[in-house]
């Protein structure tokens, strides 16, 4: 459904962008020729480089190939909007809107525009994230535990794109906060054991007083889950799939729950199960639930979990776009929600896919959460 909509955007933007320019009809072929091109780059990479999940390519073609993806969707999107706007001054004043309509400067402006902002967001896409801090008050919580420190990491994504040393410049910002618990919620790699072997040795420095615990996300499950599963227990990360573990601190506790994700209904793998992930918990002891995707909240929010911590959406990427993944993903995008008497933060995520290495005002994070008694 994606790749139809952007090749139609491509279209588009052949029609009603490239074609009004004052330039060679040869040209205007070519860079509608690209513009399609570009849209189908993610088949073309995986037919002899790696898979569409993971292209083995080098990052500086994936940044390339992102720039010129993203200039056509922002180029379809402003050509779109410029066109509808041009529609309706038509009533209202024909003069402008036929400038709108038609003129081959402003359609030329548009282009530029496109360019520019995507490659703008390539680059937003690539930094290392800066921390975010949150405080949330979790009903019950005992008091000795205010204050708790979590960290939460989700969506790193490793790749070619996002190699060794993003990775351990996001350990290095994640330690320096000394947190008392790392979280991270799923989406960690892209591709094999064997070619993201180094690039996640990093996460072998991770440690906290209350552990480190991972959960599988949906991207885990496109290439070897059960050599990833493992892979992870190597790296001193503790897993939670479908199951809990209580964490004391000063004679209080709270429980820490995790769950799969949906993505393993086509793999074989266990489903997510909240009712496995939370059963024989002390009643009354506060819950926290790792779940990957946010969709997953009302489940858990039934179940008595106090505070959901999820990623996956990557907080939709482009500002305006957000508002798709936001329907998508039972409309939560990004920051704290309440979910009837539970909390939920989606975390607009470390990384992202390297299909689409793209990000316009929703800033990549890594999440500092301070527990708070009530």
């Amino acid at each position: 459904m994606f790749q139809v909509a952007a090749l139609c955007f491509a279209l588009y933007v052949a029609w009603r962008l490239i074609k009004p320019l004052k330039l060679r009809p040869w040209i205007k072929y070519l860079l509608s020729a690209l513009a399609l091109a570009a849209t189908l780059h993610h088949y073309t990479v995986a037919l002899f480089w790696g898979t569409r999940a993971s292209p083995e390519i080098p990052a500086a073609l994936i940044m390339v190939l992102g720039w010129a993806f993203g200039s056509v969707l922002l180029a379809a999107s402003l050509t779109l909007f410029t066109d509808l706007t041009g529609l309706l001054m038509r009533v209202l004043y024909k003069p402008l809107g036929l400038v709108m309509l038609r003129s081959p400067t402003l359609r030329a402006a548009l282009g530029i525009t496109a360019l520019s902002l995507s490659a703008l967001a390539v680059w937003q896409a690539v930094q290392v994230p800066e921390v975010k801090t949150v405080e949330v008050t979790i009903k019950d919580l005992p008091p000795d535990l205010d204050g708790f420190r979590i960290v939460q990491l989700t969506d790193l994504h490793a790749s070619r794109l996002l190699q060794g040393p993003w990775i351990e410049a996001i350990v290095e910002k994640t330690q320096a906060l000394n947190p008392d618990l790392i979280a991270i919620t799923g989406d960690l790699v892209d591709g094999t054991v064997d070619a993201r072997r180094d690039d996640v040795a990093p996460l072998h420095a991770l440690s906290a007083p209350q552990g480190v615990w991972v959960i599988a996300g949906n991207h885990e499950y496109y290439t070897q889950y059960q050599p990833w599963i493992a892979h992870f227990k190597s790296l001193g990360l503790r897993l939670l799939l479908n199951e809990h573990s209580i964490i004391q601190r000063n004679g209080a506790a709270f429980a820490l729950a995790g769950i799969t994700d949906k993505s393993a209904a086509v793999h074989g793998q266990p489903m997510p199960d909240v009712g496995a992930a939370v059963a024989g918990i002390p009643a009354g002891m506060p819950i926290i639930m790792l779940g990957h995707r946010p969709d997953t909240a009302k489940t858990s929010a039934a179940a008595g979990v106090a505070l959901q911590l999820s990623g996956h959406t990557h907080g939709g990427h482009i500002l305006g776009m957000h508002k798709i993944v936001q329907m998508a993903n039972d409309g939560y995008v990004g920051g704290l929600y309440q979910v009837g008497n539970m909390q939920l933060y989606v975390s607009y995520g470390a990384g992202l896919w390297a299909g689409f290495p793209l990000r316009l005002g929703r800033a990549s994070e890594i999440t500092l959460i301070t527990l708070r008694a009530p």
